[in-house]
């Protein structure tokens, strides 16, 4: 896969099993969300070819639910918890729609999946960022698809609501059994969840689970500089050391003392 002249993959050659949940990681820049674009149907691949959900990428519609990065409303959007819900059950559909009952019996039932009844009727400009991912996730699974795509969904979130929107995905994953592609540049809430790691650098790439990737040696050949992975009262950190001069998820090379990832506990 390439963009423009820069090569972010070649030879990637995967296959995401159902209620499997598959994180991909890398700095800013290291093709992270144009490989969800690529599973989206979005952006084409330079060669070589997607399927998802059994099909040729994009052709799936409600099969694959997708979440989105974290984005507020305005403030004077009149726009209920409930309507914005209510667009991923019928939103989709053109000339005759579902009964209004049936709507709304369905996004009674999505709320209270993903613990948003309290607020089903505030105003989303008045929501908070944790409470607007969940409104995501039940928009997302309301048709339980077989794959679920997202995008940093836990960006600009606090730890409480990294863990809580985390959970939420794990869950409809172990329900339905639905795949879960999970991009994110913090791996700290779903490690607990996290199969198996696709981490992209330099134009290289590397797959197996946590405890695979992320270490020293594997991290070092893909930045093409010493990268220590230290373990730490059962966290993983991982550290560019003083003759690291590769960009890594700052913008910028770190200093010996500044972690650039850290991770925790371990796998289910």
């Amino acid at each position: 896969m390439a963009f423009g002249t820069r090569t972010l993959w070649s030879g990637l050659d995967l296959d995401i099993k159902p209620g499997e949940f598959f994180a991909v990681l890398g700095p800013n820049g290291s093709g992270k969300t144009s490989f969800l674009k690529v599973l989206l149907g979005l952006l084409p691949l330079t060669s070589g070819t997607a399927n998802v959900a059994g099909h040729p990428a994009g052709s799936r519609g409600r099969d694959v639910g997708y979440i989105p990065q974290q984005k507020g409303f305005a403030a004077d959007v009149s726009l209920r918890a409930r309507d914005l819900v209510a667009l991923g059950v019928d939103g989709h559909r053109w000339g005759v729609r579902l009964q209004r009952r049936k709507v709304d019996a369905a996004v009674d039932e999505l709320l209270e999946r993903v613990g948003a009844t309290p607020y089903a009727k505030v105003p989303v400009g008045q929501l908070s960022g944790g409470e607007l991912q969940r409104l995501r996730v039940a928009q997302a699974i309301a048709g339980d698809p077989s794959v679920l795509l997202c995008d940093e969904p836990l960006l600009a979130l606090d730890l409480n609501h990294q863990q809580g929107v985390s959970a939420l995905i794990d869950r409809q994953r172990e329900e339905t059994g639905a795949a879960v592609v999970f991009v994110t540049h913090e791996i700290n809430p779903i490690l607990d969840y996290v199969d198996r790691v696709l981490y992209l650098a330099e134009g290289q790439f590397r797959v197996g689970s946590p405890e695979e990737v992320m270490r020293t040696e594997i991290l070092s050949e893909l930045y093409g500089s010493r990268v220590e992975v230290s373990r730490i009262h059962g966290r993983i950190v991982v550290v560019g050391l003083p003759d690291a001069t590769t960009h890594l998820h700052h913008g910028h090379a770190p200093s010996p003392e500044e972690p650039v990832e850290e991770t925790e506990g371990a796998k289910r």
